[in-house]
């Protein structure tokens, strides 16, 4: 059976600009709907964390009106619950490219906090990008984007075309004045091509074989691409 590798976030908390620590993980959504899509067209997930932690979901995201209801809230909760791949992670330092037929990054704040500065994920992704490979990334999945650094210096993506959770959304959501850093802009900085869509409203990009999602909201219709691109 192919497998298809997740990338997710070792962190619970994010780091405000003020020193507090805001708890957080992986978005529920973002990991029930692409596993869901990717297991029912014959792939076998396997998920990686920096060290190999049990990672956290971010409780956040499991509430009723971040799931159209409380009916989507059980169904998003049952869903991340039956996932057992989320309790026997691999170490991110142990992962072999060669074993996997895609790379797949959720979001959440945690990887603002660690798959940011991870230099073992910034080269899986330089692989990654570098092998052909289907590598989607989505909303503040991204962030991780920022530790693929090349030799001289450069991003990886930079020049790439990348949809990215916004400065809008996040200002929205409540945190944007409550940051150390907004990832639409750090991602600008390094020279990454970020494509604003509208607001909590699906939105892929595809630049060569990097596919991107903006939201929560992307990772379903990003998952389709990605299916796609395997044939």
């Amino acid at each position: 059976m192919p497998k298809i590798l997740f990338v997710l976030t070792g962190t619970d908390f994010w780091t405000l600009a003020d020193g507090t620590k805001h708890p957080t993980g992986f978005w529920a959504e973002e990991a029930a709907a692409p596993y869901q899509a990717f297991t029912a067209a014959g792939y076998e997930v396997v998920v990686a964390t920096p060290g190999g932690v049990v990672p956290t979901v971010d409780r956040s995201s499991l509430a009723p009106e971040f799931n159209g209801g409380q009916e989507g809230a059980d169904k998003v909760a049952a869903v991340i619950a039956s996932l057992t791949e989320l309790q026997h992670p691999i170490r991110l330092e142990d992962v072999d490219l060669a074993d996997y037929a895609a790379v797949f990054y959720p979001g959440g704040h945690g990887p603002m906090e660690d798959l940011a500065v991870d230099a073992t994920s910034g080269r899986l992704l330089i692989e990654a990008l570098d092998s052909g490979k289907p590598l989607a990334v989505v909303c503040h999945g991204p962030a991780a984007l920022l530790a693929a650094t090349k030799d001289d210096g450069t991003n990886a993506f930079a020049g790439y075309k990348v949809a990215a959770f916004t400065n809008d959304e996040e200002t929205q959501s409540g945190f944007a004045d409550k940051a150390k850093w907004l990832l639409e802009t750090r991602l600008v900085e390094a020279g990454v091509d970020v494509q604003v869509g509208e607001p909590w409203v699906p939105k892929v990009v595809v630049d060569r074989n990097l596919i991107t999602g903006q939201n929560p909201a992307s990772s379903a219709p990003l998952a389709d691409r990605v299916l796609k691109e395997l044939g």
